[in-house]
């Protein structure tokens, strides 16, 4: 029996989190998936706005009921459009943890999540929770900014770094693609204009070309001298990129952009939902 693509979406409630069901239901739809609406129950967290309710039962039958509600209102408006199902379930204990652990358990093939939002002191840009699961997943996954609402979109642009994984990885970008008719950039950000990063560049094409059996795919150097997370978010912005896509590897792109600190670094891409890939 073939495997149902199947996406992992964590939600709090909260507007951020509505919008990452959104592109959830949206995506599962195209793939013919299930989609799997997730809470966490955090006892610490809830004590502190009802310290009455030491057993926690109120908050069990809250959560219940809103996940139920949200169940409801995507069964009805995705499963005419191509979502197999869609199933909701919650746990108690740590958000990150119970995240990830019950990724691994239905293995899902994608998480879904929205970012934290700007906070009014603006220490935490993008929320520590969503990048702690960026950063130790061992699945996709992708980032819905809070004020970013469901659109198709046009063009995605791949960060490559001219790793040998890439063409695998850009397999997964064409599929994506191929189901909204969208272009995709692979786009490679150089903090220099010396000879050799064109012959790397046109060396690169070659070799994955072959992998990209999508036509709509256009293969892009840029010389940035700066950071090279503001060049890409520059790149994004002139092309109007609508998805930033980037593998998650040691020595790749998105190790020498994000690994220092993601959260600072992942704030350049509030306003464009991020796929990380983690995996083939």
């Amino acid at each position: 029996m073939e495997k149902v693509f199947t996406i992992l979406c964590p939600t709090d409630f909260s507007e951020c989190s509505l919008n990452a069901i959104e592109y959830a239901a949206r995506i599962g739809e195209k793939y013919e998936g299930r989609l799997v609406l997730f809470h966490v129950l955090n006892r610490e967290d809830y004590l502190k706005l009802s310290p009455h309710d030491e057993s926690g039962r109120y908050q069990e039958e809250f959560v219940k009921e809103k996940l139920k509600n949200l169940q409801k209102t995507v069964l009805l408006e995705s499963l005419p459009k191509g979502l197999v199902d869609c199933d909701i379930a919650q746990m108690e204990g740590k958000i990150v943890n119970g995240t990830l652990e019950y990724a691994q358990n239905i293995s899902a093939d994608l998480i879904v999540i929205g970012t934290e939002g700007i906070n009014e002191l603006r220490e935490n840009i993008i929320g520590s929770r969503t990048s702690r699961i960026v950063e130790q997943s061992e699945i996709d996954v992708l980032v819905i900014p809070r004020k970013v609402f469901f659109k198709k979109p046009r063009k995605l642009v791949y960060a490559s770094d001219y790793m040998e994984e890439d063409k695998l990885a850009i397999q997964k970008v064409t599929e994506l693609a191929s189901f909204f008719d969208s272009e995709i950039d692979i786009v490679h950000i150089s903090n220099s204009q010396k000879a050799i990063d064109k012959s790397l560049h046109l060396t690169m094409v070659e070799e994955i070309q072959p992998f990209v059996r999508y036509e709509k795919t256009n293969y892009v150097l840029k010389s940035y001298r700066d950071d090279l997370a503001l060049g890409l978010e520059n790149y994004l912005q002139v092309a109007k990129g609508d998805m930033l896509v980037t593998l998650s590897k040691k020595k790749s792109f998105f190790d020498q952009i994000f690994s220092k600190n993601l959260s600072k670094k992942m704030s350049y891409f509030l306003n464009k939902p991020l796929w990380v890939i983690k995996g083939f």
